[in-house]
């Protein structure tokens, strides 16, 4: 029966998410900043239906179509951008978590005789580098930086951000390793474990969304 759930909630998800790339690319919504055409689709898919809410709500309306249809769109609300903020480093979180944890399983890596050590500091890697990643190809060309005050400008304004994200994943992960599925742990080739990702991604949006709200709120974090 869990598996079945899994199965749903993985494929809802990935639903939603096709249907915001759709949107981008044959409807002509297109994002102004192209970033954003990862980051939308990829919340989708931990957050489902609700992500899919939110680019209709707040993503289709900074496309040129829409304002060309609509007008200009209202003003975000601090709450708001404060969530798309999240949402935009929560994406290099998520592709992190799947690159690391494939890595992990495909290769068979083990860190003091767990793979799950292991998944933590490859997650952390890539989440790190495509979060900063990503921070710098929002940051760079909406404050005309050059690549090192950019790449540097991407660091203050992640960083912390990526740290309490993970925080949150990665309390859930030892969790599900140590307490949930101690006696039978999931697997990356397993629908359970991925649909498990999808609720520790959520918790990591929970925990990172204060530290957003800071440095958003103190100008270190574009307003999105």
């Amino acid at each position: 029966m869990l598996t079945g759930i899994a199965i749903l909630s993985l494929l809802l998800a990935a639903a939603c998410a096709a249907v915001i790339v759709l949107d981008m690319t044959l409807r002509g919504y297109r994002q102004p900043m192209t970033v954003m055409a990862v980051v939308w689709p990829v919340t989708a898919l931990y957050l489902g239906p609700i992500g899919l809410w939110a680019y209709a709500r707040w993503g289709r309306p900074r496309s040129p179509r829409w304002r060309r249809e609509h007008g200009r769109p209202a003003e975000r609300a601090m709450a708001t951008s404060v969530g798309v903020a999240v949402g935009h480093c929560g994406a290099g979180c998520t592709l992190g978590d799947i690159v690391g944890a494939s890595l992990v399983f495909v290769v068979g890596i083990r860190l003091f005789g767990l793979a799950l050590w292991a998944e933590l500091v490859l997650d952390f890697a890539f989440a790190f580098v495509l979060g900063i990643g990503f921070q710098y190809l929002t940051i760079a060309p909406m404050r005309g930086l050059g690549v090192a005050d950019g790449l540097r400008a991407a660091v203050r304004a992640d960083a912390l951000s990526l740290i309490a994200f993970e925080v949150g994943l990665f309390a859930w992960m030892i969790a599900l390793r140590f307490v949930v599925f101690a006696t039978d742990p999931l697997h990356p080739d397993q629908p359970m474990y991925w649909a498990a990702m999808q609720l520790g991604m959520v918790l990591g949006f929970v925990t990172s969304f204060p530290a957003n709200w800071w440095l958003v709120s103190h100008g270190y974090k574009e307003r999105m």
